[in-house]
């Protein structure tokens, strides 16, 4: 039989190491660690294995067609198909930070949403049945965050394409440029903006594979909690192993789940993303 496979973007520390040590610890696979430093990459694993654990490393650059075309390749000649996938990797800028808006918006947005789509469009066709894909998201993924009520709607529709998502994000891209963003119904926040993308794309992701010929395909996307990482300049309450329990309680979901296009919170709580209040504490 082939092994099972999972892979974990933006491995290399905080969450995404986290979320590596529990697959070892439990997955009964092979067990992916990408990064797009391929040094920094390797150390993680070389930690790991001196806990008797053995991941296995592939460079993979989130934003870099290249390296996500070079991946689909390897796990699809080596392996033949996957079976969990975790997009991890994401960058958030500082509160203090002096990098310009726009500069801010275009960068987050090409990381956390354009590259996640990215990796998506390449590993999807490699899913097998009974696949989990989780999507880290965040509390300020909730559609809740967004202030216009015109693109609220547009977000919450059943009928949001991924073209159209893809489409809405450019135009805040261009909106930065000019700071007319809030006038198209976004927040001062572009990593608030990229997840709620991230929120609502696992919702259309959910739809298709509805639609699939393979089996029991889930999507999900998670709220890991706020967790003492760099992306948080470690000033949070939670370990990066429990900011891992709930996308590991997804990527592990039983076979015929009904937890499909989900709004997850890190205690493992299905949040309706468009109606219900955002629960603390966060």
């Amino acid at each position: 039989m082939m092994s099972r496979v999972a892979v974990v973007t933006g491995g290399n520390k905080g969450i995404g190491f986290a979320i590596v040590k529990g697959l070892c610890e439990q997955f009964d696979g092979i067990v992916y660690l990408t990064a797009r430093n391929e040094a920094k990459g390797q150390a993680a694993v070389e930690e790991l294995k001196k806990l008797g654990l053995q991941p296995r490393f592939h460079q993979l650059d989130v934003t870099d067609d290249s390296s996500v075309d070079t991946f689909k390749q390897y796990i699809s000649d080596i392996h033949g198909g996957l079976d969990v996938l975790v997009n991890n990797a994401a960058i958030a800028f500082k509160h203090n930070s002096l990098d310009p808006f726009s500069y801010q918006a275009s960068e987050t947005i090409k990381v956390n949403y354009f590259g996640l789509v990215r990796v998506c469009k390449a590993l999807f066709p490699l899913l097998r049945d009974h696949a989990r894909v989780v999507n880290l998201s965040s509390s300020a993924g909730h559609l809740s965050r967004i202030q216009g009520d015109e693109l609220k709607a547009r977000l919450a529709s059943l009928t949001l394409t991924e073209d159209d998502l893809s489409q809405i994000m450019r135009d805040l891209i261009n909106a930065a440029q000019t700071n007319t963003h809030r006038e198209l119904g976004w927040a001062n926040n572009v990593y608030s903006a990229s997840k709620v993308a991230v929120s609502a794309l696992t919702r259309i992701q959910q739809r298709a594979f509805d639609e699939d010929a393979r089996k029991d395909i889930a999507v999900n996307s998670v709220h890991p909690g706020l967790v003492e990482t760099d992306m948080t300049s470690h000033r949070a309450h939670l370990t990066p192993e429990r900011g891992a329990r709930a996308p590991l309680y997804l990527a592990f979901l039983t076979k015929n789940t009904n937890i499909k296009g989900k709004y997850v919170w890190h205690n493992n709580i299905i949040v309706d993303w468009i109606n219900d209040p955002l629960p603390g504490p966060y």
